[in-house]
């Protein structure tokens, strides 16, 4: 995982005014914290703290009143409309140091013929070097057969990483693909059991039947007067 620069200004004013004039100036509040040091609040560059930030796990260098602090984004709270960032949490790391961090799953081959692969774990807890931190957790599903479930205990880790999420979690689940006929069949049964009935396009219910013998007789009626006024 490389390391991203992110040069940062010390922040002196507090509260929600003052984070909109820093959010309206493109950049971002944030607090820096962690190792019983107290907290530093500081102002972050909007765009590059963006886009250091869509990298999970980012290891941030970053600078401050001349100094460099390593950390990493702890909580990142996003604007739920607009796609701006409101506010970092960053918690200070050392190189030496192991931490927890959650590791995407990603996923790389493909299963055997007509079956499904299933993410069922997208992240993984590790503990880890802060400097060793992995960009994702690799499953191969190459020629997996349909029943074929990886648990966590089974995961290939990056050497020095510990497995922090429970061993019996199921990762990565192969499934038979269903058919569409199948699919139908099972929809069918499953209406059949809660007692759903579907009318068929031919089929009429006695309402309508005595309704379009109604409108005939009528329609008969009207044509004969029709012709007696004519005669």
């Amino acid at each position: 995982m490389p390391e991203i620069k992110l040069v940062a200004e010390p922040r002196t004013q507090f509260g929600k005014g003052a984070a909109r004039r820093i959010r309206r100036d493109h950049k971002i509040p944030a607090v820096l914290y962690g190792h019983g040091t107290a907290p530093v609040h500081i102002t972050l560059p909007g765009h590059d703290t963006m886009m250091a930030l869509k990298t999970a796990n980012a290891l941030l260098d970053i600078e401050i009143d001349g100094r460099t602090e390593l950390a990493l984004a702890k909580d990142v709270q996003r604007d739920p409309i607009k796609p701006v960032i409101d506010h970092v949490d960053l918690v200070l790391v050392r190189r030496d140091e192991k931490v927890t961090v959650d590791v995407p799953v990603a996923t790389t081959g493909e299963a055997g013929a007509e079956t499904v692969v299933t993410v069922d774990a997208q992240t993984v807890q590790l503990l880890v070097l802060a400097t060793a931190i992995p960009e994702h957790v690799v499953v191969s599903v190459e020629g997996l057969a349909a029943g074929t479930q990886v648990l966590a205990a089974e995961l290939e880790l990056p050497e020095g990483a510990e497995l922090v999420t429970d061993p019996e979690v199921l990762v990565v689940n192969v499934t038979q693909q269903v058919s569409a006929e199948a699919l139908e069949a099972e929809l069918a049964e499953a209406e059949a059991e809660a007692g759903i009935e579907h009318e068929r396009p031919e089929e009429q219910t006695e309402g309508e039947a005595a309704a379009e013998r109604e409108t005939a007789a009528a329609a008969e009626t009207t044509d004969g007067v029709e012709a007696s006024d004519g005669s």
